[in-house]
């Protein structure tokens, strides 16, 4: 009865919206060797098991996102993206670096850079908090200065997997010059009534500088420079001049209900919510778009009708059998709610079924996922019970 009971409720789990992860904080000093130790003050937040000051780390592994800020503003004034972004299983780390009147941006694209390779890194780290905590995916992201900061981080770096800027600003160095040697998918935001960074002397200039084969400009209409970001005292100072014809949680919800599908999609390779992006994007009337993009934004599919694939038992206890045919080269795995990666078995192409088995006796009792991936980015998912 117990058994029935559990099954019961891990099948009702699955079919209702996962609960939104507790958000932790701590604050970590990094050194830069390769900068005679430069000192990197950093504010982190990540999915904890509870909400507080140096808690632990939920269980998973989670994509990084480094996050520049704009000119003399502090970390503290974008709670609006790490409240929206970090429950939904994402670790954010802001530098708080170069905030005075004279900050150098070759300095803070630097630091940047070097934070993403830093935190991944820390996963293999076994005195680190983030250890067995960090996805193999990240991004680097930025608003304002720190924007046009993260051309220059990501300048011949293909080691992010998206950037994404937020009314970027032009520094110096050049981002412009920079952009033309940026590789990796790039999304640009802009607002069109920012009177600080006006889009035609700051984003456009970037954005059509890049070279990148997947490029995205993503224009709020009607949306300021300092509405990306909440509340702060410097940027509404550059801001007086210009006029706001819609609310900073206006700019708020429509910046985040197009990233969250968008960060789902190149950094947990989520097919649903690179077609919700792609769908927010061309129907929403609170913003224009230029999308050069080679790469289909839905481009993670489920497998065609001649791919099959096959879990047995379900329920189960101790073993899960596989059965699959007719894909190309690529990977199988097992993994849990969170996404972490379990168990991973690489699958040569073959036309006559295949069985393989995970033995799973260790695992705790839950419900985990088998996805199989190909090399085009084809998927199935197949979900079972732990009993």
């Amino acid at each position: 009865m117990k058994k029935q009971i559990f099954l019961f409720i891990l099948i009702a789990l699955t079919t209702a919206v996962f609960a939104q992860l507790p958000v932790g904080h701590r604050q970590i000093t990094y050194q830069d060797p390769a900068r005679s130790n430069r000192s990197i003050p950093t504010e982190i937040y990540y999915p904890a098991v509870t909400a507080g000051e140096n808690v632990a780390v939920a269980t998973g592994e989670f994509p990084i996102i480094v996050f520049g800020h704009g000119f003399l503003m502090v970390w503290s004034s974008y709670d609006n993206f790490w409240n929206s972004i970090v429950p939904s299983g994402y670790i954010m780390i802001f530098p708080t670096t170069e905030g005075t009147m004279s900050p150098v941006h070759a300095d803070f694209g630097a630091d940047l850079a070097f934070l993403i390779n830093t935190l991944k890194a820390e996963n293999t780290n076994s005195s680190s908090p983030f250890y067995q905590k960090i996805a193999t995916t990240s991004a680097i992201m930025g608003h304002s200065m720190g924007g046009g900061a993260s051309f220059l981080a990501c300048e011949n770096n293909t080691v992010p997997t998206i950037m994404v800027t937020f009314a970027a600003a032009v520094t110096t160095p050049s981002s412009v010059t920079a952009a033309a040697n940026v590789s990796i998918p790039t999304i640009v935001f802009s607002g069109d009534n920012d009177c600080v960074a006006p889009p035609a002397s700051h984003q456009t200039l970037m954005y059509n500088a890049l070279t990148t084969n997947c490029k995205i400009f993503i224009n709020i209409l009607g949306g300021g420079h300092c509405y990306f970001a909440n509340s702060d005292t410097y940027c509404s100072l550059g801001e007086l001049t210009c006029s706001h014809p819609i609310t900073s949680a206006d700019q708020h919800a429509t910046v985040s209900s197009l990233l969250l599908p968008l960060i789902d999609y190149y950094l947990k390779s989520d097919a649903t919510a690179g077609t919700n992006f792609v769908d927010l994007l061309t129907t929403s009337p609170k913003v224009t778009y230029i999308k050069d993009c080679e790469i289909n934004p839905s481009a993670i599919n489920e497998f065609k009708t001649d791919c099959t694939m096959n879990l047995f038992p379900n329920p189960t206890s101790d073993i899960i059998q596989i059965t699959y045919t007719a894909f190309s080269n690529g990977i199988l795995t097992l993994n849990d709610m969170t996404g972490r990666t379990l168990l991973s078995k690489h699958i040569e192409k073959t036309s006559t079924p295949q069985v393989e088995t995970f033995d799973i006796k260790n695992l705790k009792q839950a419900v985990y996922f088998i996805k199989l991936l190909d090399e085009q980015k084809n998927q199935k998912i197949l979900r079972f019970v732990k009993l």
